[in-house]
């Protein structure tokens, strides 16, 4: 019997290489297909807020890369994953959410951000939620975008696999991995045949704002985990494989 195919979307860098190598110790066929590329924009976040709001491993490394001092901000990280990159790079990390998305980061923060000033730094498609939700309970937001995330070049070829029904899973990690998966299906004119291949592999997503995209593009979607980790995907994908 075949190993499972199991399609990963992450940025072409060493979380790609951790992933491919995660599934390939649990005995699946990880198909490659990075659909995310980071494009810098050579700013830096803010030095003098209240709060500093980090949510990428790419966004913290290029904060360490300019020489962002948070002063007296208290540091936040959107979940775990990059609570331990800032922690690397010599920042104090004081708040990471009970739940690891922007809704939970809000709610978290509470009515401590009222009347004060948060630095949010992160990419381009950044998620309204956080910035919404904190202006909402009361705090000056600014948001520094450090950087762009565009489409690669070549991306596609997990969705030439489901088009040919050889796509066991796929294991989607934003809500942009979602659109850029499915452009890349449309510029390789298989994108209809690869949303029936999709119909019959798992789908998963790493959380409520993606399932919620996946959704609303007529996907379908088989995996939500607890926690919106990509070991908590894989995990769960994988147990709905064996089951």
């Amino acid at each position: 019997m075949s190993e499972p195919t199991v399609a990963v979307f992450r940025p072409d860098d060493d979380r790609l290489e951790e992933t491919v190598t995660a599934l390939e110790e649990c005995g699946v066929e990880p198909v490659p297909d990075p659909m995310l590329a980071v494009e810098p924009t050579g700013e830096a976040p803010r030095d003098d807020a209240d709060y500093a709001v980090l949510t990428s491993k790419t966004g913290v490394e290029l904060a360490a890369d300019a020489g962002w001092s948070p002063g007296d901000a208290t540091v936040c990280a959107i979940g775990p994953s990059t609570a331990d990159v800032l922690e690397t790079a010599g920042y104090a990390v004081e708040v990471v959410p009970v739940e690891y998305t922007s809704s939970g980061l809000v709610a978290d923060l509470g009515e401590d951000v009222d009347g004060q000033k948060v630095e949010v730094a992160r990419s381009d498609h950044g998620s309204p939620v956080l910035t919404d939700g904190l202006e909402d309970a009361g705090a000056y937001v600014h948001e520094t975008i450090l950087y762009r995330l565009v489409r690669p070049e070549g991306s596609g070829d997990s969705a030439e696999l489901a088009a040919a029904g050889e796509l066991d899973a796929a294991c989607f990690t934003s809500s942009l991995t979602v659109q850029h998966f499915l452009e890349a299906a449309d510029e390789r004119e298989v994108e209809a045949d690869a949303r029936k291949g999709l119909e019959d592999a798992v789908v998963g997503v790493i959380g409520e704002p993606t399932r919620e995209t996946a959704v609303e593009h007529g996907l379908p979607v088989d995996v939500v985990p607890a926690d919106a980790t990509v070991d908590a995907l894989l995990e769960a994908v994988l147990a709905d494989l064996e089951s």
